[in-house]
């Protein structure tokens, strides 16, 4: 069995919980999931299964669309509605100043990641250190963002924010950032990943059917990796793949790309520094 089982994680659960149920319903050994998505969080998450689990690299890197509510008016330790309100603001932006501020966040900009998050902290995870109240900062990433749209309002001082951005980009960092811009503060009180990469919530299964559909909800590599510019060997070749040997060949995609030859998928490509065709990420049986 290999392939990726595009979940719909609820709410309430770590990803490691998400890979756990997967891996006791599905007895494989090899399981593993394509992005951290916060417990508060739900919606997609890629797993992979076997041979799958070597997509990490590729899959992670993938862009990803968020559905978030942010809430003005106090922030919270976490940035997120999980955590302690540490500060408050009479100052709450009215829509037309929230939407005014949202293309200065368009593009590639530099931001710091949450205390509360996995970042690594001299061995450390940050959320760790912040829960033990030891003082440390995180330096800024860069991330890009493409595209952040206010949806609608929702409530009190309430909206429904969508955000399509690059792999890395902290969505609770952005409510705060923005809500600095306009001379506020904010919190994310809700998240849902509606897309990471080609796979969509829509199309996202639940553990209920992946419990009731078994080995039938794990899509296959092929399928999984469609969206990757595709790179086709001629027959001639088939022996020196197989063999693992590298060869020297003409044009191809920018890595990662799929390499197949006689419609069979070998895995992953790259060019190597003499030229020559290499794979990566070997994924054929």
């Amino acid at each position: 069995m290999k392939g990726v089982v595009n979940l719909y994680k609820p709410k309430g659960w770590t990803s490691r919980d998400a890979v756990n149920k997967v891996r006791n319903i599905l007895h494989v050994k090899e399981v593993g999931h394509m992005g951290t998505l916060d417990p508060a969080g739900e919606g997609v998450l890629p797993i992979g299964v076997g041979k799958g689990t070597r997509l990490f690299d590729a899959l992670l890197k993938k862009d990803k669309v968020y559905e978030a509510e942010f809430a003005f008016g106090y922030e919270t330790d976490t940035l997120d509605g999980d955590g302690k309100i540490i500060n408050f603001t009479d100052i709450v932006p009215s829509q037309s100043g929230i939407e005014s501020k949202l293309t200065d966040f368009i593009g590639v900009i530099k931001q710091v990641p949450p205390l509360y998050s996995a970042k690594n902290v001299n061995g450390a995870r940050a959320y760790d250190l912040a829960r033990k109240g030891v003082d440390f900062t995180l330096e800024a990433a860069e991330v890009e963002v493409y595209s952040f749209e206010l949806e609608k309002k929702t409530g009190e001082n309430t909206y429904l924010m969508r955000i399509h951005c690059s792999a890395g980009t902290y969505i609770r960092s952005l409510c705060r950032d923005l809500a600095y811009a306009l001379s506020s503060l904010a919190t994310m009180i809700s998240i849902k990943r509606v897309r990471a990469g080609n796979f969509l919530a829509e199309n996202a299964v639940t553990i209920d059917e992946v419990e009731k559909l078994g080995e039938a909800c794990v899509i296959p590599l092929e399928i999984a990796l469609s969206d990757f510019p595709r790179f086709d060997l001629p027959e001639s070749e088939y022996e020196r793949l197989v063999h693992g040997i590298k060869m020297t060949v003409g044009e191809v995609p920018d890595a990662p790309f799929t390499v197949y030859c006689k419609d069979e998928l070998f895995g992953l490509g790259e060019k190597d520094e003499l030229g020559r065709l290499r794979i990566k990420t070997y994924l054929r049986d």
